[in-house]
């Protein structure tokens, strides 16, 4: 079980430079929170059905109970395939660009139905985002799902209505679409179902299309999230549509992901902070992460809960207010993914016993999804060594939840304040901890 400390304070003592501390002023807000979750895709609720009942309820449980799980308060789902899928599929006939053969049925043998048991998990609402990954094969100039290619411009009305018709479809199942984005990862060719558009093109699909084709439904109020990619260009993409007043007013956040920012390269965190500087109305959220290039035996592999640990931690200390990490359920080969993809998930079913495989990113997501609750606000925290990371949320119900993460290869004694009062804690090597006041 993730666990927290209750953390009485004295009045503080007189510091010295050498100590380690970590600084707390609940008096200096910032951004609200708005919540934690991960994605059922197609490959979790196939993996997800293959479970018997009794671990079933065990993974919804674990993930959105608040007190015997983590608490997860929001979700994401593809519209209709990704590589996260057992085959590409769509919800029209090739050419039907009139949408007249529109159905979710695909949808209703494995995804609607754990959506709608985890929805019930959840106390009755879970906020639901749904992306898609590309346009129908005959919308796009590749006449292709996979490979990237870009939207045909005669088909751009047809694409914006396939929207409005997927909410519909999916509210109609009891499944509330609270979010949309405009396009999973809009500058990727990859092996996978991907569609391509610049910034100026993504701008105008916006503009012309999606954002009043969901007025014209009655779907003003859902958000509709841009970008949905690497942080490396979000300040760019985030220039070209914010920018532009037309477009900006259909835009109520931009999405990011983690991968080329990470792997080798500097993680561009600032990034993130630079689009909250200069677009501070918008809502940053990271739309989706996972830890690449799975291998059964590296399941239990420390690294990776502390990559989740680093990332959320900076990513919400610059102006994030939300992280939906990907897939919430992965086999023992880390699919089913219909490319080859195979990546790491918080949990793993073992479908060959049964077993559910709880990895260290699944624990140290919880010390952020159970402890910071929708409409807490960031408050602030700094820490005085960069051998400690730490981030502080205000929780509606008064109480003060900071998260502490010591990724060093030895144990810390520090001071903990919040505001003139403080005491003395420890975190060891490679730990994360959740202190409440």
């Amino acid at each position: 079980m993730v666990r927290s400390e209750l953390v009485p304070l004295q009045p503080g003592h007189a510091l010295t430079e050498a100590e380690n501390s970590v600084f707390v002023e609940p008096g200096t807000r910032f951004q609200a929170f708005l919540g934690i979750g991960g994605a059922i895709t197609d490959a979790t609720a196939e993996t997800f059905a293959k479970l018997d009942d009794a671990r079933q309820a065990e993974l919804l449980r674990a993930y959105y109970d608040p007190e015997q799980g983590i608490g997860y308060t929001l979700a994401r789902t593809t519209i209709h395939s990704s590589d996260f899928s057992s085959g590409s599929y769509t919800y029209v006939e090739e050419g039907d660009g009139e949408l007249k053969t529109f159905s979710v049925e695909h949808d209703r043998r494995y995804r609607i139905p754990m959506i709608k048991r985890a929805i019930a998990a959840a106390g009755g609402t879970l906020p639901m985002m749904a992306s898609p990954w590309s346009a129908p094969a005959f919308m796009k100039d590749n006449r292709h799902m996979l490979q990237g290619g870009s939207l045909l411009p005669e088909y751009a009305q047809a694409w914006a209505r396939y929207y409005t018709r997927f909410i519909a479809a999916y509210e109609a199942e009891g499944i509330p679409i609270w979010s949309i984005s405009l396009q999973n990862e809009p500058m990727a060719r990859q092996t996978w179902e991907s569609m391509l558009y610049t910034a100026e093109q993504e701008r105008d699909f916006l503009k012309y299309h999606l954002g009043p084709a969901m007025h014209a439904a009655g779907y003003a109020d859902r958000k509709i999230v841009v970008w949905d990619h690497n942080r490396d260009m979000m300040v760019h993409r985030a220039n070209v549509i914010f920018g532009d007043p037309e477009a900006s007013k259909y835009a109520w956040g931009m999405g990011f992901h983690w991968y080329e920012t990470w792997a080798g390269f500097d993680p561009m965190f600032e990034n993130v902070g630079k689009v909250h500087a200069a677009y501070p109305d918008k809502v940053l959220l990271l739309t989706e992460a996972t830890v690449e290039g799975f291998d059964w035996s590296q399941v239990q592999r420390w690294a990776n809960g502390e990559r989740y640990g680093t990332s959320i931690i900076h990513d919400l200390n610059n102006g994030a207010s939300a992280w939906i990490d990907w897939n919430m359920l992965l086999d023992e080969r880390g699919g089913p993914n219909h490319v080859g993809n195979y990546c790491f998930s918080p949990v793993h079913a073992d479908t060959r016993s049964g077993e559910l495989v709880y990895t260290p990113s699944y624990w140290y997501i919880g010390h952020f999804s159970r402890f910071l609750r929708p409409g807490a606000q960031r408050v602030g925290a700094a820490s005085s060594r960069s051998n400690l990371l730490a981030t502080s949320f205000l929780n509606e119900d008064g109480t003060l939840a900071t998260v502490v993460m010591n990724p060093t290869d030895v144990a810390i004694d520090y001071n903990f304040y919040v505001g003139a009062a403080s005491t003395r804690a420890t975190i060891p090597a490679h730990a994360i901890q959740t202190l409440l006041h």
